[in-house]
């Protein structure tokens, strides 16, 4: 891989590009909450080739998400939850958007 090649993936909300420490860091937590995340299931970061764990942009938004509910006293296997089933609904309401606009231009051409 070319360096234009690392830098254009930096734009990749995908390309796991924090170590544990700094996703850490940028989070303001602890190395330990970010992997109960990842035991929770919550996120499952990435694996270099020596075996560290690596965050992506998205990860670490979701992992945002849970340390606030966290921090609001919500215990950490429900906050976990809490994010999917909000992933969830957004992926049904986002479906449901399409369906309603697939419908509407159908009755359109009517």
């Amino acid at each position: 891989m070319t360096a234009g090649d690392s830098f254009g993936r930096l734009d990749d909300d995908d390309y796991p590009a924090y170590t544990m420490g700094r996703a850490a860091e940028m989070l303001g937590t602890t190395p330990s909450f970010l992997r109960a995340l990842g035991e929770a299931r919550l996120i499952t970061p990435l694996r270099s080739e020596g075996g560290h764990r690596r965050y992506s942009r998205y990860q670490l938004r979701i992992a945002a998400r849970a340390r606030e509910l966290v921090d609001h006293g919500t215990p950490i296997e429900a906050a976990c939850r809490i994010i999917i089933l909000e992933d969830q609904l957004e992926e049904a309401q986002r479906i449901n958007d399409e369906y309603r606009r697939a419908a509407s231009q159908h009755t359109v051409g009517i």
